[in-house]
């Protein structure tokens, strides 16, 4: 049973109440991520969530991370383009401490300059860390070359000159005006009881306020094709290529997770099979989604050898051009609807996979959806609506394709990119 108190201010309290769980996971999400801040302050909203951990007017940093061990449980925080996450998963009976430790660091957090300094040094090796990993380098990039001149494009460390620029007070002003309770939503699932939740939670958000407004603008990749080479002394070469996709509560998008399920959700996915099984040019090769409040992305991407990738290319082009202009055959769309429905309800078995949910469709839907209505949904897709929306996505001026290795000579360029 899921159920949403709303408090005179716009905090929204939402739960959902599983019996047979032992734990209970609550987050206290902010929509508002990377793509609200200044162009100056790129990283901010990533670093605000690492300084939530640092101390408190009740509690020291050691005195947070020990709270939560001596509850045997885990307390995290993440942050995207378009919200934070600050999140704790327990045992039921340690959800009042649980909730009261996220309030008081969500609350509280003094932000004390010498942590600050301390977490600057720690972020700028994450940003290092990620430039030295291939795989989230690539799709990193990707992202930000793919909504270039935005800031919905803009990396979610940050970079290296925003973040040693980064002042205090910066901090300070983005968190006290971009955490508006309109934009908080405190979502627990597992076993909890909402009456329980709301009791711990009103009277500590009810206070809170901003004036801040964000200014609204769509952000739609640009409309070109493009080539970008990233060239790395490395023994892989690895592929990003993608096209426009729909925005997060499109109605047309139980379709696109079939598609892209077909394409390259596993190992039966036509990718899978045509590059790595039949071929043997990769090992790992997929398809995936990413979706914005008004925008997105599809991406197939690859590892292959440097010899390969223009094959591996031509490859995915053809598997995309394919979905264009024949109709998923009955059996296929049959596996893949079966595969993504069961896909779906497994990711429903953990408290923190429920929390999830539950904040997403509050900050994307604006409601809470059943797990009913999705698997319907998902039974209602044709293999014409597969074709119809690949044709609307799917085109030849979408396309944007990275590739980073050895890349200087491969000879790749615009024209090469056509459905």
């Amino acid at each position: 049973m899921i159920t949403t108190t709303t408090l005179d201010n716009g905090v929204r309290i939402v739960s959902q109440h599983i019996g047979y769980m032992h734990t209970v996971t609550t987050g206290i999400w902010v929509a508002n991520g990377t793509r609200h801040e200044a162009y100056e302050d790129n990283g901010v909203a990533h670093f605000i969530e690492h300084m939530l951990f640092k101390g408190t007017k009740r509690r020291n940093a050691h005195q947070i991370t020990r709270e939560i061990d001596s509850m045997g449980g885990i307390l995290n925080a993440f942050t995207g383009h378009e919200y934070v996450c600050y999140y704790a998963k327990v045992l039921a009976k340690f959800l009042p401490g649980a909730a009261d430790l996220l309030a008081d660091i969500f609350l509280n957090s003094t932000f004390p300059q010498d942590e600050i300094e301390r977490e600057r040094k720690v972020v700028l090796q994450e940003i290092k860390m990620r430039d030295d990993s291939p795989d989230e380098f690539i799709h990193d990039r990707f992202h930000q070359n793919f909504w270039r001149g935005q800031m919905l494009g803009m990396p979610v460390l940050g970079n290296e000159e925003t973040i040693t620029a980064l002042s205090r007070q910066a901090i300070l002003a983005h968190k006290s005006s971009r955490y508006r309770p309109q934009d908080i939503i405190i979502a627990a699932a597992g076993n909890v009881l909402h009456d329980q939740l709301v009791a711990i939670i009103a009277p500590l958000f009810s206070g809170l306020s901003s004036q801040w407004q964000p200014v609204l603008s769509d952000a739609f990749p640009a409309a070109a094709k493009e080539v970008c080479l990233i060239e790395r002394e490395m023994e892989q070469t690895l592929v990003c290529l993608g096209t426009r996709s729909l925005r997060f509560d499109h109605p047309d998008r139980y379709a696109l997770f079939i598609l892209t399920t077909i394409l390259g959700g596993g190992m039966s996915s036509r990718l899978f099979q045509e590059i790595r099984e039949k071929k043997g040019l990769a090992y790992s090769v997929y398809s995936y989604i990413i979706s914005h409040a008004d925008s997105g992305a599809l991406v197939v991407y690859a590892g292959t050898e440097k010899g390969h990738c223009c094959e591996v290319i031509d490859i995915a082009q053809r598997e995309l051009s394919r979905l264009v202009s024949e109709e998923v055959p009955q059996d296929e769309l049959d596996a893949a609807r079966e595969q993504l429905k069961g896909k779906t309800l497994m990711s429903l078995e953990s408290s923190d996979s429920l929390m999830t949910r539950l904040a997403k469709n509050e900050i994307y839907l604006q409601k809470q959806q059943s797990i009913e209505d999705v698997i319907e949904h998902y039974d209602m897709v044709t293999g014409a609506d597969i074709q119809r929306v690949s044709q609307e996505l799917i085109r030849s001026e979408y396309l944007h394709l990275e590739v980073m290795g050895q890349v200087t000579d491969l000879g790749l360029s615009e024209e090469m990119l056509k459905v």
